[in-house]
């Protein structure tokens, strides 16, 4: 049974439940509850920490959705979109225990190949990675610190 362990992101108050011997947390934007693994707990962090502390509006976060990358049915985390629809952000989230290495910046651009989102950002929960696509260049650039939704 996951134990949820502080992460380097603010605490927000979850609704955590538990059947027999399975946690739950209560995922707000999907309006159900989920199985709490690690990936799922900082999922959830990152997410509202996006919400609270960068204002990215919650209906144009999208959770979990599918792609096909070399005809194999895949699953990105956390996609974020503007008004029109474009995507802007490609979100990989791992467990504590995950360190974030190139491979998962490859994963996440590999995913990306297919998405074409203007950033990548790359999260444990305690380490945090962002970059920009430089259009020019046609590579990443990494910044310190993600931007505000409205300076995407």
């Amino acid at each position: 049974m996951f134990k949820p362990t502080p992460l380097n992101l603010p605490p927000y108050p979850f609704k955590i439940t538990q059947r027999d011997d399975v946690v739950f947390i209560f995922d707000e934007l999907r309006k159900k509850h989920l199985v709490l693994t690690p990936e799922e707990w900082v999922r959830q962090h990152f997410i509202q920490d996006l919400i609270a502390s960068k204002k990215f509006p919650k209906t144009l976060i999208q959770i979990e959705g599918g792609l096909v990358l070399n005809q194999l049915q895949k699953r990105s985390d956390i996609l974020v979109y503007n008004a029109a629809g474009e995507k802007l952000m490609l979100i990989e989230c791992k467990a504590p225990k995950v360190r974030i290495t190139q491979s998962v910046f490859e994963q996440a651009s590999r995913y990306n190949s297919i998405h074409q989102a203007k950033w990548i950002a790359l999260t444990n929960g305690l380490q945090h990675v962002f970059a920009k696509m430089d259009l020019e260049k046609g590579n990443f650039v990494f910044v310190e610190e993600m931007p505000d939704y409205l300076d995407l």
